[in-house]
C-alpha cells in the first residue's frame, strides 16, 4: 500500500498559559479533490530559474537504510513459537481464579502492566479491579483499611491507570494529626516507592498527593545516596527518579522491566518466559511493519530528492511503536509513521529551505487543497504539496471504505492550521521578531504536530468514529489533545533548544520565557518543568472525565507525550544520530529478548 502524507489539526484559537485555559473556534470547510489531476502535475517546473541563497542544517544520513531493514528478521514467528505462546496464555489465565489475596492479586495485575502483557488479560483485569474498587467501603474486603502503605499506594496506582474515580484520602491513613507524613514509613522503602509512583495519578488541586511526592523523593534520594543499601532497589529507584513509571511508555518499559524482576524475589518463571516470548513475537510483526513503511520512503524517494531534509524513516516508526505498540495496530503504526516522516520534511521545507516568499505560496497552496495552485510553486514545493495531498486521500478513501464517513475536511483542516503555524514561526525569525512566552506556546501546541497526529490517529485507529466526536473537533477541540500537545512541545523545547539556536530557529520557550521574565536559563527550564507537571494533572483529570472520545484514543494522546519525553530524554533522539537513539532502535526493533 503506497502511504502518502499529512499534517495536523488544530480547529482552535490561542492559548492562555497560565492555567492552561483555551478557546477554540471553528469550522471545517467542504472540499473535493481530483486524485489524478494532482498525479499528472508533479513534474511541473520551477517558477523562478534565478539561483536562491538557501540555509542547510546538515542534517545527518539516516541511521539505517532501506537495505538493512529489509534484510531485518527472527524466527519467532514460526508455529511452534505460537503454541507456546498460546499454552502460557492460558495457564496465565488460570492464575486469576486461584489468587485470591487482594495483594497477590494486584501485584500479578502489575506485573503483567510492566512485562508488556496486559493486553492479553483485559478482561481478567477488569474483572479483578472491578471487585477491588466495589469493595473500597467494605471493610473486610478492603486492601485501604489496611497499614500496608505498598499495597494501598500500588492499588490507588492501578486503579487510577485504568480510569477508576478514587480519593487519594486513602493515604490519610499515614499521615499524623498535623497532615506531615509519619516518620515510621521512613524504614518502608518499597513502600516509599510505591506512593511516590503513585502522587504522579494525581489531578490539580490534591495537595495530599504533592506533599507525598515531595516527602518520597528526598527520603528516596537520600536511600540511593546511603552506601551499602540493596543493589536491585537501588537500581528500581534510579529509574523512577529519572522518569516516573506514570510518564513511561509500557512497552519500552517492558523491556527494561524484564531484566529487574528476572532478579526480584517475587518472580514468576511463567510470567517471564512469557513475557520474553511475547516482546519477541511482536518484534518479528513491528519489523514487517517497518520494512512496508521503508520500502514506501524508499519508493517515493523525496528521502534523496529533498537533501535539505531530514529523513527520519525509522525514528517516524519508532514514535509509532511507542504510542500504539498492541500487534494488531499495524494500519496505524505504518501510516503514522508516512505521517511522521512527512511532517518532519515539510517542517524543514520551513525551517529550513523555503524563502518567506515560497513558504507564503505554499500556505496558500495548502488552503486551497487545490492542485491547481501548483503552477506557482517551485517543483520541490510541488512534490511536497503532492505528498501531502495523496496521503490525505488515501487515509480517507479508506476510511471512507471502511467507515462511511468523508474525513477530508478535517484532516485538510488540519494541514492548513500547521502550515500556518510554521509560517507563523518562519516569519517571526525572518523579521527577527521574538515572541513573548504565552504568545510562543499559543502557536507552539499547535506548530509540534501533534495535534494533526492525534487527528489523524483518532481515524486510523480502531474507535469508533462518532457525530459527537467530529462535533467536538469542529467546535471545542478536544482538552486531551491540548494538554497532551502541550506537554509534547514544553519536553521538546527542553531537548532541541540547543540544537534549532545552532541551526537558526526562532526561540523557544526557554528563551521566551528568558527574556520575557529576565531569568537564567535553569530557572526558565524549572519553570517549563513545572507547566509539565501541572499539564499532567490536567490530563489525569481529563482521562478520568467523561467525554465522546474512547480511553482507547485517550490512552494514544498520553503515549504520544510519553514518547515525547523518551525521545527527548537525552537530546533530539528525532534528529540526531547519536548511539543513545542507536541503541534504543536496536532494543527495540531489532535485538530479541534473550
Amino acid at each position: 500500500m503506497a502511504l502518502h502524507q499529512l499534517v495536523f489539526s488544530p480547529y482552535f484559537s490561542p492559548t492562555k498559559l497560565h492555567g492552561l485555559e483555551r478557546k477554540f473556534s471553528v469550522s471545517a470547510p467542504k472540499i473535493s479533490c481530483d486524485y489524478n489531476k494532482a498525479l499528472c502535475k508533479a513534474s511541473s517546473n520551477v517558477v523562478n530559474n534565478n539561483p536562491v541563497l538557501r540555509r542547510s542544517a546538515n542534517y545527518q544520513k539516516p541511521i539505517f537504510n532501506d537495505e538493512y531493514i529489509q534484510s531485518l528478521g527472527n524466527s519467532y514467528g514460526d508455529e511452534s513459537y505460537g503454541n507456546r505462546h498460546d499454552e502460557l496464555k492460558r495457564e496465565v489465565k488460570m492464575m486469576f481464579d486461584k489468587v485470591l489475596n487482594p495483594l497477590d492479586q494486584i501485584e500479578l495485575i502489575d506485573a503483567l502492566q510492566r512485562l508488556g502483557l496486559a493486553y492479553h488479560f483485559e478482561d481478567q483485569i477488569k474483572r479483578t479491579l472491578e471487585t477491588l474498587h466495589n469493595n473500597i467501603n467494605n471493610e473486610a474486603e478492603n486492601i485501604w483499611c489496611c497499614d500496608n502503605l505498598y499495597a494501598t499506594a500500588l492499588a490507588f496506582r492501578l486503579l487510577r491507570e485504568n480510569k477508576y474515580h478514587v480519593s487519594s484520602g486513602c493515604f490519610s491513613n499515614f499521615q499524623d494529626k498535623k497532615g506531615n507524613f509519619k516518620a515510621t514509613i521512613l524504614d518502608d522503602i518499597e513502600g516509599l516507592l510505591s506512593l511516590y509512583e503513585a502522587s504522579y495519578l494525581s489531578i490539580d488541586g490534591e495537595t495530599l498527593l504533592d506533599e507525598a511526592k515531595c516527602f518520597t523523593s528526598k527520603h528516596l534520594k537520600e536511600f540511593v545516596e546511603n552506601e551499602g543499601c540493596d543493589a536491585s532497589m537501588v537500581k528500581k529507584i534510579t529509574h523512577s527518579l529519572e522518569i516516573p513509571l506514570h510518564w513511561r511508555l509500557p512497552i519500552l518499559e517492558a523491556r527494561w522491566f524484564m531484566d529487574i524482576y528476572s532478579k526480584s524475589s517475587k518472580m514468576n518463571p511463567l510470567l517471564l518466559e512469557l513475557a520474553k516470548l511475547d516482546f519477541n513475537k511482536v518484534q518479528a510483526i513491528y519489523q514487517d511493519d517497518l520494512k512496508l513503511a521503508s520500502r514506501w520512503w524508499s519508493n517515493i524517494g523525496l528521502g534523496e530528492k529533498f537533501s535539505f531534509a531530514r529523513s527520519r524513516l525509522v525514528e517516524s516508526f519508532l514514535w509509532n511503536v511507542g504510542v500504539a505498540s498492541e500487534p494488531h495496530l499495524r494500519y496505524f503504526r505504518r501510516m503514522s509513521a508516512a505521517l511522521y516522516q512527512l511532517i518532519t520534511m515539510v517542517d524543514d521545507v520551513y525551517d529550513v529551505y523555503g524563502t518567506i516568499e515560497e513558504l507564503e505560496l505554499f500556505t496558500n497552496a495548502v488552503e486551497r487543497w487545490d492542485t491547481d495552485a501548483l503552477e506557482n510553486l517551485p517543483d520541490y514545493m510541488k512534490m511536497s504539496f503532492l505528498a501531502v495531498y495523496n496521503y490525505v486521500n488515501e487515509i480517507a478513501f479508506d476510511v471512507l471504505k471502511e467507515k462511511g464517513f468523508n474525513i477530508i475536511p478535517y484532516l485538510k483542516k488540519g494541514w492548513v492550521d500547521l502550515c500556518k503555524a510554521y509560517m507563523k514561526e518562519a516569519k517571526w525569525y525572518h523579521s527577527g521578531y521574538k515572541p513573548n512566552f504565552d504568545e510562543y506556546l499559543e502557536n507552539g501546541w499547535v506548530s509540534i504536530g501533534g495535534p494533526n497526529v492525534l487527528i489523524h490517529n483518532y481515524f486510523m485507529g480502531a474507535n469508533p468514529i462518532t457525530m459527537e466526536a467530529l462535533t467536538c473537533f469542529e467546535q471545542d477541540y478536544p482538552n486531551i489533545i491540548y494538554l497532551s500537545q502541550m506537554i509534547f512541545r514544553l519536553i521538546g523545547d527542553l531537548g532541541t533548544c540547543s540544537r534549532e539556536i545552532r541551526v537558526g530557529d526562532v526561540p523557544k520557550s526557554i528563551e521566551c520565557y528568558m527574556n520575557e521574565k529576565g531569568v537564567s536559563e535553569s530557572e526558565a527550564k524549572e519553570h517549563v518543568r513545572s507547566l509539565i507537571d501541572l499539564t499532567w494533572k490536567k490530563m489525569n483529570e481529563d482521562v478520568l472525565t467523561s467525554s465522546p472520545f474512547p480511553h482507547s484514543f485517550k490512552e494514544i494522546a498520553m503515549n504520544v507525550a510519553r514518547m515525547s519525553l523518551w525521545m527527548y530524554q537525552f537530546a533530539d533522539g528525532h534528529t540526531d544520530q547519536d548511539p543513545v537513539t542507536k541503541d534504543r532502535i536496536a532494543s527495540l526493533l531489532i535485538e530479541p529478548v534473550l
